[in-house]
């Protein structure tokens, strides 16, 4: 792996913390995921499954974790099954995990590592002594899958082999464990977040009129690549003139004209961990007044937004209290009539016009991270703040985006180094 080793030490009290939520008897079995096919021979990037990564760091194909803590035999306890290298594999594909090496990534005894191809042998030795099995699969709010998973495809073929045994859900206990960041996981976020800031001093002395969307990108990646991240943490979003009112715009492929604004929402990832970063910068380095006023103001709701997340909150509320925020900011902007907004619908806010998405959402291994909104926040959680103003009949679009960790007394900005004062935009553009 391109990234630097983490200390095996977070993975084995990841096991533990995941260990005390368990029902007595239980037997958790978590999946690597598939490596998605393209066309003909071809396939898509490998990208680990995160909750197997949270419980051992394996960053490999065709791994499977089985954490029993209460069997019978201490080496079933939990054990770990790899896919087994050879000669034609090392030559066709490269180096793959030993067991030696296994057990240095996961913290467990080498005795308790085997082969892929011993899993039936093994899991007969577990699963007939479990009341209770926790099968994975992916109950994000978002997700919307359309092929089925390895996850989906063991669910069911469990469920024809033992039928009479009791399914329990992970992804619960999963959401619950990976919402609060441990200590060993907010260095990595920072790197990811270090190598977003690199690269977007390196783009701001880069953007000029007539650069196209896709070159802005390839310097992107250029710089993400040579600081060990495996490239951007999600498609990224280079979108000039009008295309700042597209809220998933991807296409990258417009040309930066004199008196644009750039809205540009990149983020590196660095060992699973991703940054999420939005900056709104104009084309020729100087805002108009008009342009200028918007970002101050979308600048203003972020401040307000941030000083909101601390702990005890939860997260309709605060979503409820930003936008109270924006409406302020939009009639100072002639975009709503204050009249008006005292006798709208509250089930349908007018700044929802100009503001359609929402003000944060949970980061870490997952861009759109694990986590249950009805929870109140807590230190160790990792949001977004990411407000932003959109006026599709003046072809502008601003949004500003920083990522901050709870903490005891408040939270702490993890991007507090990256430029986003306007002052500070124009002076690196025309340095």
């Amino acid at each position: 792996m391109r990234y630097l080793p983490i200390n095996n030490q977070l993975f084995v009290r990841n096991r533990e913390r995941l260990a005390s939520l368990l029902k007595p008897k239980s037997l958790v079995i978590v999946n690597a995921n598939d490596i998605l096919p393209t066309n003909a021979d071809g396939t898509m990037a490998f990208r680990q499954n995160n909750d197997l990564f949270y419980l051992t760091g394996v960053d490999q194909e065709e791994t499977r974790f089985l954490l029993f803590p209460e069997h019978p035999d201490p080496k079933f306890r939990a054990v770990l099954f790899l896919r087994e290298t050879s000669e034609l594999i090392e030559i066709w594909e490269g180096h793959k995990l030993t067991k030696a090496e296994a057990a240095q990534t996961t913290g467990l005894p080498e005795s308790q590592i085997y082969w892929t191809h011993q899993f039936e042998t093994i899991f007969a030795q577990l699963v007939f002594e479990a009341e209770h099995v926790y099968l994975n699969a992916n109950e994000h709010t978002r997700a919307d899958v359309q092929v089925q998973t390895q996850d989906a495809r063991f669910i069911e073929q469990f469920r024809n082999r033992y039928p009479l045994h009791r399914l329990e859900r992970l992804a619960p206990l999963m959401h619950n464990l990976r919402a609060i960041k441990q200590p060993e996981e907010l260095p990595l976020l920072q790197t990811a977040i270090d190598t977003t800031d690199a690269m977007f001093r390196r783009l701001l002395g880069f953007v000029k009129p007539g650069v196209w969307e896709y070159e802005i990108e390839a310097e992107m990646m250029h710089e993400f690549l040579r600081r060990r991240s495996r490239g951007a943490a999600y498609n990224p979003i280079i979108a000039s003139g009008a295309n700042a009112c597209v809220l998933h715009y991807i296409d990258n492929s417009a040309q930066c004209k004199d008196g644009d604004v750039i809205l540009l929402d990149l983020g590196a990832e660095y060992a699973n961990y991703n940054a999420d970063m939005t900056r709104s910068i104009p084309v020729n380095g100087r805002f108009t007044p008009r342009q200028r006023a918007v970002y101050d103001a979308v600048l203003r709701v972020l401040r307000e937004s941030s000083a909101m997340l601390k702990p005890g909150n939860l997260w309709d509320e605060y979503h409820r209290e930003v936008g109270k925020v924006m409406e302020s900011e939009l009639i100072g902007l002639g975009l709503l009539d204050r009249d008006a907004v005292a006798a709208q619908d509250p089930d349908a806010p007018l700044y929802k016009k100009y503001f359609m998405h929402g003000t944060s959402h949970f980061l870490g291994l997952d861009v759109h991270d694990v986590g249950n909104k009805y929870r109140r926040m807590e230190p160790g959680m990792v949001f977004t703040v990411e407000p932003g103003i959109y006026i599709r009949e003046e072809g502008l679009g601003i949004r500003l985006e920083n990522n901050v960790v709870i903490t005891e007394t408040g939270n702490t900005d993890l991007m507090a180094n990256i430029p986003i004062e306007a002052d500070e935009i124009e002076e690196l553009m025309n340095r």
